[in-house]
């Protein structure tokens, strides 16, 4: 018998699931996410799965993670402080494709060096330069390393890593490693994503591998990555970024396994995010362009999602715009005040209490702060670390820790970094206050959203005359915000080209209209003609009133709530490396290798190369994650010109795929 334990680690809960013979899910749970050591959450999942399916640890046959939370730090802008050495660019390039956003304000250093298209040296790599930046920048978690056509020839990208490694010890990311495409900078904006991420990501598989061993589960873990499939613990450290869109991967891979839907939308609400992915002819679709999270273009192959920073715990906002007013969810998460208050509720409680007896509303009131324990905080500046020791080891209102105007951004660069925790009012305190949610502090809840309701809005009025009328003002926002999310996606996929943006489309005043069915001297309708699948803990809670939204049939299967977990262990194992076969000059073909270029008098021979490298390579990785029964799919891309009534070969682009189950999985 074949025993799978799934797990998703995600921004608020930690689910676990249990999968006998790839069949049928026996038994499944739920812990919170536990910031501070990840661990705790993992081990409180798993130890409640395998008492509740009355199994040995040791019976497990497949350990698998999914994750969430390198999708959620790029959203919320979190990681550690990074360095990038940009080769062969110019200092103007910064600003392309978001790579000064990527970077925002850590320490670029921009040298000489690089290659041509053809792979042929442009300019000597500047070692001075680069030393001089090693030396006079410390407390750096991750370096990012880009040249000018490493893709053709990554020779510079190599030996710069190689004096960083030397003289730093710290992580190194290459461009050239994540992507075989040209794009230098946005082949940069991945590496430095990457970097962010890698002490994030290491810090919670190492914390995960021990987890499993010391409650006797013997079987090697399994990370998925952002297209769905699966690779093993070790590659997944090395390359952090693709488990971007982890999470909402395995959830689609968890969708298709439960319901078997062939053409659907499949929607993932989460605490942190809500993530959109299309299936089609039963499977998920992969983003051509490269994964975009967060804001970023990257160039990590993983499956076609619309990701907004819209959840269960998404900060809620009060629109004072206008005479009527309302409110706006997200993008960034924060803790419920409900949850807050079940972990410190003296403290919290005697904080509502006291606002709550004050005449007036304060800008901060039912907001709090604290500090993670065990994040580094190298690095920071002096108006950072004034925060810290303000907080010390406190649950604090943030109107104490915030006295100055200047203190705002300070705060805003330690969320950041996942250093300090901000709770305030979100849809999870809504569901609290509603009766629909019983899981914390509903008390907390319903002081926190009166004293939110007693906000003032461009009339002057109160924002809510109760706290449940606002309470169920933020579900009707979640709803609308969804339901425009899912219209977007829809109109993005649409093969037909409306002229108009997809945002703009979802928006419009006749798609509105009809939706809620217009009836005048026109009559309008509208709906989304899909079946979409609602997944998440809260799907059941929010999602009904969605698909009336948009006149759709909304599924919610059955185990829901963990269709991440599930996701993460009926994947397969999947390598994809790609490669290129130029002519510089007629006769010429010049393979691009990761030892430098090859030439060949003709273009089979090159090619032949080629296959044979890639075909290596990615059977390579496929066995390293511990797949068997590996098959092999060859795409060949060649291009040509017609020149002189004859075909001139340009360029060739070959990509290999090596596919096998996880070879635990079969016993």
């Amino acid at each position: 018998m074949a025993l799978a334990l799934g797990v998703d680690t995600g921004g608020t809960y930690t689910d676990a699931v249990l999968i006998r013979d790839e069949r049928d899910v026996i038994a499944s749970a739920k812990s919170l996410t536990t910031r501070a050591d990840l661990a705790i959450g993992v081990g409180n999942a798993i130890s409640a799965v395998l008492a509740q399916a009355n199994v040995a640890a040791a019976d497990v046959t497949l350990a698998s993670l999914s994750t969430t939370l390198a999708t959620n730090a790029l959203v919320e802008g979190q990681g550690g402080r990074v360095a990038l050495v940009y080769i062969g660019f110019k200092a103007r390039d910064l600003e392309k494709h978001g790579l000064a956003d990527a970077l925002k304000g850590d320490p670029a250093l921009v040298i000489d060096g690089g290659h041509s298209h053809a792979g042929n040296q442009a300019m000597p790599l500047d070692i001075a330069a680069l030393e001089e930046f090693l030396g006079s920048n410390t407390g750096i978690s991750g370096f990012a390393v880009a040249s000018q056509f490493a893709t053709r020839n990554p020779a510079h990208e190599l030996e710069a890593a190689r004096i960083i490694t030397e003289r730093t010890g710290a992580p190194v990311t290459c461009s050239h490693q994540l992507s075989a495409k040209l794009n230098g900078p946005k082949r940069a904006v991945t590496a430095v994503l990457n970097a962010r991420l890698i002490g994030m990501i290491d810090r919670l598989i190492g914390r995960a591998q021990d987890t499993l061993r010391d409650l006797g589960v013997t079987a090697p873990m399994m990370v998925v990555r952002g297209d769905g499939a699966l690779m093993s613990a070790e590659q997944a450290r090395e390359r952090p970024i693709e488990t971007i869109l982890s999470g909402p991967a395995a959830s689609i891979v968890g969708a298709s396994w439960l319901t078997n839907v062939e053409n659907a939308l499949v929607s993932d609400i989460g605490g942190t995010t809500t993530d959109v992915a299309l299936i089609k002819d039963g499977k998920p679709a992969i983003d051509p362009a490269g994964a975009r999270v967060g804001g970023f273009r990257t160039m990590v192959e993983a499956v076609a999602m619309r990701t907004s920073g819209l959840g269960g715990d998404s900060h809620v906002h009060v629109v004072t715009e206008g005479l009527a007013g309302g409110v706006f969810l997200g993008p960034r998460r924060v803790l419920p005040v409900s949850l807050i208050a079940a972990e410190a509720g003296d403290v919290v409680h005697d904080v509502l209490d006291a606002q709550l007896r004050s005449a007036t509303p304060g800008e901060h009131d039912a907001r709090f702060a604290r500090i993670v324990p065990g994040i580094p905080s190298d690095g920071i500046g002096a108006r950072e670390a004034v925060l810290l020791e303000r907080l010390g080891d406190q649950v604090l209102p943030l109107d104490q820790v915030l006295r100055t105007r200047m203190e705002h951004s300070a705060l805003s660069r330690l969320v950041d970094r996942g250093i300090v925790q901000v709770s305030g009012v979100t849809p999870s305190d809504a569901s609290h206050v509603l009766g629909r949610l019983d899981a914390w502090d509903s008390a907390a809840a319903h002081k926190a959203m009166e004293l939110f309701a007693r906000k003032r809005v461009g009339s002057g009025d109160r924002l809510s005359p109760t706290p449940e009328a606002l309470a169920q003002m933020i579900v009707d926002q979640l709803t609308k915000q969804t339901a425009l999310t899912l219209l977007e996606t829809a109109f993005d996929e649409e093969a037909e080209d409306f002229g108009i943006p997809p945002e703009q489309l979802a928006r419009h005043v006749l798609m509105q209209k009809g939706l809620s069915g217009h009836r005048g001297l026109l009559a309008l309708d509208a709906a989304l003609n899909v079946d979409v699948v609602g997944l998440g803990a809260s799907a059941p809670s929010y999602y009904p009133a969605v698909g009336t939204e948009l006149r759709c049939n909304m599924i919610l299967p059955e185990h829901a709530g963990v269709a991440n977990a599930v996701g993460a262990v009926v994947g397969r194992v999947t390598f994809r490396r790609s490669g290129t076969v130029t002519s510089p000059s007629e006769g010429m073909y010049r393979v691009h290798l990761e030892a430098g270029p090859q030439d060949f008098g003709d273009s089979e021979s090159a090619l032949a190369l080629l296959e044979t490298v890639l075909r290596q390579e990615a059977e390579h990785e496929a066995k390293a994650a511990g797949a068997e029964d590996i098959q092999i799919l060859v795409d060949h891309d060649i291009r040509t010109a017609r020149i002189e009534a004859r075909d001139v070969f340009v360029e060739g682009m070959l990509t290999v795929e090596a596919s096998g189950r996880p070879r635990v999985a079969l016993g």
